[in-house]
C-alpha cells in the first residue's frame, strides 16, 4: 500500500482523491499551507505545507512514497531535492494543457507549469504529468453574475472549451497513484465536449430553469474589470487563449477514459450537480453581469487546481 501526501488539500480534486485512495486503503496525508482549515476523512493525517515555504518539506515527506502535487514553481528546486532525500519514489502532477499551447514560453500560466515539469524531469524522482484543459469548476466563477441576472459578459462567448469535471481528475491521479502502467508518462486530459461559453450558459440554464445568456463585452472592458483580482499578464493570457479558440472547436483526447476505465462525465452532469449555486438571488437583480466573472484558470486550476 502506498502512503501519500496530497498536496493544496482544500482543493476540489485534492479532496476527491483523498477519499479515492482511503476508500481503496492507502494511508494519506493531507498538505495544505492552512492546515487548521482542513476537516479530512477519519484516518487522514495532516501536514503543515506551504509549498513557497522549504522549511516545511521535510517534515511533510517524512515517510512518504508517492506525491500529489499542485505545480508551484517558487521552490520546486528545494522540493524534488526534499522529496529524493526522504525517499520519495513517484510524484504525480497536476499541470495543464496550456503547456501545449502554440507560444506556451509566452503565457505566465503555460510558463508556470512548464517550470514545474522541467524540474520533475531534471530530478531522479520518477513523474506523471496530468494536463487537464478547462476544469468545470471554472463556471463557478460566473455564479454571482448568474444569480444576480441570468447573464455574465464575456469578451468571446463563442470561445470554445472543454469542461472537465474534477471527480473525473481525481480518477485519473487515482489511476496514476495506483496503476503501474501510465506511470513515468505525460496525459492530456479533456472533458468529452468541446463547448463554447455560450453552450455552457446553455447548460447552466437547462440545469435551474431559467434563461441564462452571455453579454457581449470588449477585451479591453473585460480587462479593465478584472484588473482588480487579477494581473495584467494573466488576464491578457486568457484574453489570448479566448481569442484563440474564439469559433474553433478544441481538440479531444481520449486520454482520460484510457486511464479510468469509464468515459468522462458531461458538464451537463456537473451544471445539475452544482445547479443550487446558479440558482436565481432573492430579490433577482438586473443588468449584464460581472465582466470578470468571465474569467477562468487553467491550471487548477484551475487550479481548482
Amino acid at each position: 500500500m502506498t502512503t501519500a501526501l496530497i498536496t493544496g488539500s482544500r482543493g476540489r480534486v485534492a479532496r476527491a482523491l483523498t477519499d479515492l485512495l482511503r476508500a481503496a486503503g492507502h494511508d494519506v496525508r493531507a498538505g495544505s499551507r492552512s492546515p487548521e482549515d482542513l476537516d479530512p476523512p477519519p484516518g487522514v493525517a495532516v501536514a503543515a505545507l506551504d509549498l513557497g515555504r522549504p522549511e516545511q518539506f521535510p517534515a511533510a515527506l517524512d515517510g512518504v512514497d508517492a506525491v500529489f502535487l499542485y505545480a508551484h514553481a517558487a521552490r520546486i528546486a528545494e522540493f524534488t531535492a526534499a522529496a529524493e532525500a526522504a525517499g520519495v519514489r513517484h510524484v504525480v502532477l497536476l499541470s495543464s494543457s496550456a503547456v501545449l499551447a502554440p507560444g506556451a514560453g509566452h503565457d505566465p500560466l503555460a510558463r508556470h507549469h512548464a517550470e514545474v515539469e522541467a524540474a520533475l524531469a531534471a530530478s531522479a524522482l520518477t513523474s506523471t504529468v496530468l494536463r487537464p484543459g478547462a476544469f468545470a469548476g471554472n463556471a463557478l466563477r460566473w455564479a454571482r453574475s448568474i444569480r444576480a441576472s441570468g447573464t455574465v459578459a464575456l469578451p468571446y462567448p463563442h470561445a470554445h472549451s472543454d469542461p472537465l469535471h474534477e471527480a473525473d481528475l481525481a480518477e485519473a491521479a487515482f489511476a496514476a497513484l495506483t496503476d503501474p502502467a501510465p506511470r513515468g508518462g505525460t496525459h492530456h486530459l479533456t472533458g468529452p465536449q468541446s463547448l463554447t461559453f455560450a453552450e455552457q450558459l446553455a447548460v447552466l440554464g437547462r440545469a435551474t430553469a431559467r434563461e441564462v445568456r452571455a453579454v457581449p463585452v470588449t477585451p479591453a472592458a473585460w480587462r479593465a474589470e478584472a484588473a482588480v483580482h487579477m494581473p495584467g499578464e494573466v488576464a491578457d493570457a486568457l484574453l489570448a487563449f479566448w481569442r484563440r479558440h474564439d469559433g474553433a472547436p478544441v481538440p479531444l483526447t481520449g486520454t482520460l477514459e484510457r486511464m479510468t476505465g469509464r468515459p468522462p462525465r458531461t458538464f451537463a452532469a456537473w451544471a445539475g450537480e452544482h445547479a443550487e449555486r446558479f440558482a436565481p438571488a432573492e430579490p433577482a437583480a438586473t443588468g449584464s453581469g460581472s465582466a470578470a466573472g468571465a474569467g477562468i484558470s487553467r491550471d487548477r486550476r484551475a487550479r481548482g487546481r
